[in-house]
């Protein structure tokens, strides 16, 4: 097993223990993910760890190649009828090495990411790991899969105030990493937690 694994698993368990004995109404509370509830973003989380290649593709071949509906469509499967049922059901694959493609670092972003989406709506913060973050955000600065991320940062230097991570040339964008991670994630939110002449531009491309 890549040891990366440990690092994704260790986040998912962080999430599960921040979201425990949240009240049914903060549950209802909207994500930084537009359209959906904080909830059904960890049902969406759970998805993602619960789907091997070939059940993701059968999915998506009864979506006829609609991605958005495979979304919605495996997203309810694992939302459970109350908030503890879909809490539960995260519980369960926190260990999951399951994923239906891409490398470790993809499902160790997604769960950061998603992670965040979910926290910052609720007022709640995660001390993380620097290492883990700068890690996240190389990944990021360098590809356009899952979410354009590489392609929002273009023309633009991003330099990180709490770690090592630093990237591109142009007008800087500076901050925290995580609030850098999610700016060019497209969560323009943080953009607030930034600073420098260039994030009006990154703002305006989230």
């Amino acid at each position: 097993m890549d040891p990366l694994w440990e690092t994704v698993h260790a986040e998912r368990a962080a999430l599960a223990a921040d979201l425990a004995g949240l009240d049914d109404e903060r549950w209802r509370t909207p994500s930084l993910c537009e359209g959906l509830s904080v909830r059904e973003v960890l049902a969406h989380m759970t998805a993602g760890a619960s789907l091997g290649f070939w059940r993701w593709m059968a999915g998506v071949v009864r979506c006829r190649f609609d991605f958005d509906r495979q979304v919605a469509m495996r997203l309810a499967e694992h939302l459970g009828d109350t908030p503890q049922e879909t809490l539960a059901r995260f519980e369960r694959v926190v260990t999951s090495t399951t994923a239906p493609m891409g490398s470790v670092v993809t499902w160790l972003a997604e769960t950061v990411v998603h992670a965040q989406d979910i926290r910052r709506p609720l007022g709640i913060e995660r001390n993380h790991p620097i290492e883990v973050l700068t890690r996240v955000a190389e990944y990021h600065r360098g590809t356009d899969q899952v979410v354009v991320a590489k392609g929002r940062i273009g023309g633009l230097r991003l330099r990180a105030t709490d770690g090592p991570f630093e990237t591109g040339s142009g007008p800087e964008v500076k901050g925290p990493t995580l609030a850098l991670i999610m700016a060019m994630t497209g969560r323009a939110a943080y953009c607030d937690d930034l600073t420098g002449e260039g994030v009006a531009e990154l703002r305006d491309r989230c």
